[in-house]
């Protein structure tokens, strides 16, 4: 009786070993001529990335049609002020709404929204025929803030405050925005590059505007 198992358990170990022998092989040749298709491709694509160019249509920019800077009226990004009266005013002036740090970072708010919707506006992706990436995206995000950044110094003592209140949120929205792109580790030094870039951006911009 043993003999018998004994032997019909080798037979199917052959079998066992004969059928993942195939199922390699299979394998092997399916991921063989997979690797030979991306390759193709991935050639393909190379040469036609370098025999097209972007081209850049300033006529989409410059022939439009002049609009307006003032948001309407129903527009999200218009935030006026909250006015309260009796109590209510009394209880939220205590608890510092109405002081000079508040009224700051409210409107800094406020601008920095103004912002982020003028960069994501797909006009100017279109022009300049960009792919809308994380590098695209902050590069035209620190070029919007060293314009604003630039007229607040024309505000003396108090523009400049009121900038590093802007500039407080945007690291903020630049440290969420690195997260989502799926950076989790070595923030820290993330925005630590980032950060030089920034002020790197900046200095050069201010160069550029030197007579």
């Amino acid at each position: 009786m043993l003999p018998r198992w004994s032997r019909a358990a080798i037979r199917l170990y052959k079998l066992g070993s004969q059928n993942n022998m195939e199922l390699r092989r299979d394998f092997c040749f399916v991921a063989n001529r997979s690797y030979e298709k991306v390759v193709v491709a991935a050639n393909d694509s190379a040469e036609k990335d370098f025999s097209t160019k972007p081209e850049v249509q300033l006529n989409k920019m410059f022939w439009t049609k002049p609009c307006s800077l003032a948001l309407p009226q129903g527009s999200p990004l218009r935030v006026e002020e909250p006015k309260y009266e009796g109590i209510r005013h009394i209880i939220f002036k205590l608890l510092l709404f109405y002081s000079k740090e508040s009224k700051s970072i409210r409107g800094a708010n406020v601008v920095y929204r103004r912002i982020v919707s003028q960069v994501d506006k797909p006009a100017i992706y279109n022009v300049f025929n960009m792919e809308k990436t994380f590098k695209t995206t902050f590069s035209l995000l620190v070029l919007h803030m060293w314009l604003y950044l630039r007229r607040l110094k024309e505000d003396g003592k108090e523009g400049v405050e009121f900038g590093q209140y802007l500039y407080e949120i945007y690291n903020h929205d630049v440290e969420l925005r690195v997260s989502k792109a799926g950076v989790n580790l070595l923030l820290t030094r993330w925005m630590k590059d980032l950060e030089k870039i920034f002020y790197g951006n900046i200095v050069a911009y201010d160069a550029a505007m030197l007579p």
